[in-house]
Order: C-alpha cells, then sequence, then structure tokens
C-alpha cells in the first residue's frame, strides 16, 4: 500500500484515512455473514415409530416368579416359557427403574439338570434381587423319626 507522508510546509493533509472504514466494514460483514440463516438441504422421512415390547405386562413391576415343574416346563408368573424367552424377561426386567424381586421355586421332584440350567441364566443375565422360595416345605426333608415302630421301645 502507498502511503501518503503529507508535504513539508507544514500544510494539513488533504487525504482521508481510510483505514478505519475498511476496518467497521469488514467488522460489519463479518456480522452480516454470521447472522444469514445456514441454508440446509434436509430431506424429511417419516421413521418407523419404535413399539415397546409386548410383554411388558408379563413383568410384575415389585417381583416374579420363576417355577420348574416335574415335567420339565418353565413357568414364569405362571406362564410356560422357554429359555430364550426367559432370559428376554430377565433383561426386561433388569431394564425397569427398580429392579423387581425373582423368586425361584423348583418342584418337588423337578430335574436337577433344568434347575441348575434356569440358574446359569439367571446368573448370566446380571439379576441382583434374587431368592429361593417354598423351601419351608423341605424342612423335613431327609429327616426320620427316631423309632417309626416303636421298636424296643419301653411298656
Amino acid at each position: 500500500m502507498a502511503m501518503s507522508g503529507g508535504k513539508d510546509d507544514g500544510s494539513p493533509m488533504m487525504e482521508m484515512n481510510t483505514t478505519p472504514l475498511i476496518d467497521v466494514m469488514l467488522v460489519l460483514l463479518i456480522m452480516f455473514i454470521i447472522t444469514i440463516p445456514v441454508a440446509t438441504h434436509a430431506v424429511n422421512i417419516d421413521l418407523p415409530v419404535s413399539n415397546p415390547p409386548e410383554n411388558l405386562d408379563e413383568i410384575d413391576p415389585v417381583k416374579n416368579k420363576v417355577v420348574l415343574t416335574q415335567d420339565g416346563r418353565i413357568l414364569w408368573n405362571g406362564e410356560q416359557k422357554t429359555d430364550g424367552e426367559l432370559l428376554g424377561l430377565l433383561e426386561q426386567s433388569l431394564a425397569l427403574p427398580v429392579e423387581p424381586e425373582l423368586q425361584f421355586e423348583p418342584e418337588a421332584n423337578a430335574s436337577y439338570d433344568l434347575s441348575a440350567n434356569v440358574l446359569n441364566i439367571i446368573k448370566g443375565s446380571g439379576i441382583t434381587k434374587f431368592g429361593f422360595v417354598g423351601n419351608e416345605r423341605y424342612a423335613t426333608f431327609g429327616k426320620t423319626d427316631i423309632n417309626p415302630l416303636n421298636v424296643n421301645a419301653p411298656n
């Protein structure tokens, strides 16, 4: 840029200083660029709405009961379920705001293998509120009367 320093004779400079004017114009240009809305090229698409799982009504928010029957069935709150369905229900119960209690009750002659399998599924699901119920029925299991036939009983 060329600059003029004026004359040496002491007369005033007659040219206008345009540097502040250019600075103000650049600031205004930047402000206008910032305030212009960004042109968006959006394509509106109607996406499918996610449906909540249908079997949320099968999960009690307070407690749920898993019963193993003598004939090898798994019952969740009285309804027969498969291993996969049981795992899905356990995962859904964990998604609730407060984890419900899970009660485990095998029948008297339920399969040990089925019990071990279901307990592994429960353990793998991450359930923390878990308990065995109905064990009071077996409080006398294996206990026999001392002298059931009164043999050698004093007369």
